[in-house]
């Protein structure tokens, strides 16, 4: 994918590939009202997402693109977690219910695998993160300068799935690449603060009323709270991969991963 040519090759054509008569993104003047409702949708459900903003024949292409190196050339990684992702504190019995392991199976690919894709061109298309700042409410929103981590695409086969968590960042973005045939939903709890050990494990236990499912179609971009919202992927059942891509915008400059964060989510360093 690095090397190949591609129907977008910079950022300045990706505007042909999105419904922007629906999601007036590049036009200041027009898109006020669509920020007004992502931003109440991610002050009242923790969770806001635009359903076809990527046109059907170009996120069709984008699967096809990704597929083989998902299959063939990306990173697997299975691990059992709690939802913290970190080792059991100390302030917190270990056989607290808010602690119950978690699984998690997939597969990365990562940024330097695709920089001539559709995919890494609308991370990089600055309408696009201009809208996200303004609907996070932050004064501008700055690229990763990670060449790993910028923008991943992560697959889930059969089985597979992305137990519950909570990011280390305050927003998450994300694009549906490719939806499964079934399962492989997104299920989340907003507000819900991570020091909140009760209501974590009312979550975990599957007693938390509060608990949501969004279920997407392929070339939905959504935004939600990562930090204060935990989620899953539920796994995926049947033979369709399910292939979403993580946007990483921060609100600082020069944000990248340490060797051996590198090491740990994509089995290499550079």
């Amino acid at each position: 994918m690095q090397n190949r040519t591609s129907d977008v090759q910079t950022a300045s054509a990706v505007h042909e590939h999105l419904d922007l008569e629906r999601y007036p993104l590049d036009q200041p003047r027009h898109r006020q009202p669509l920020i007004d409702r992502c931003r109440e949708e991610l002050a009242t459900l923790g969770l806001s997402s635009l359903p076809g903003l990527v046109r059907t024949a170009t996120i069709a292409r984008a699967a096809a693109e990704l597929l083989p190196l998902v299959r063939e050339q990306s990173f697997f990684h299975s691990r059992r977690h709690n939802i913290y992702f970190t080792d059991t504190p100390s302030c917190i019995a270990a056989d607290h219910p808010a602690l119950a392991l978690q699984e998690t199976s997939g597969r990365t690919v990562c940024d330097d695998q695709i920089t001539g894709s559709f995919v890494h061109a609308l991370y990089e298309w600055p309408p696009l993160r201009d809208f996200l700042a303004r609907i996070m409410g932050k004064p501008r929103l700055h690229l990763m300068d990670d060449p790993l981590a910028r923008v991943n695409v992560m697959g889930y086969r059969d089985g597979e799935g992305l137990g519950w968590h909570f990011d280390r960042s305050e927003f998450t973005t994300t694009l549906l690449i490719q939806a499964p045939q079934d399962g492989g939903h997104l299920e989340y709890r907003p507000h819900l603060a991570q020091d909140d050990l009760d209501g974590v494990a009312r979550l975990l236990e599957g007693r938390d009323a509060a608990r949501c499912t969004h279920v997407q179609q392929a070339g939905t971009l959504s935004v939600f709270r990562g930090r204060n919202t935990a989620h899953r992927v539920t796994p995926v059942v049947g033979e369709i991969d399910r292939l979403i891509a993580v946007f990483s915008y921060f609100d600082r400059p020069g944000v990248v991963f340490s060797a051996a964060e590198r090491r740990g989510f994509y089995g290499r360093a550079a």
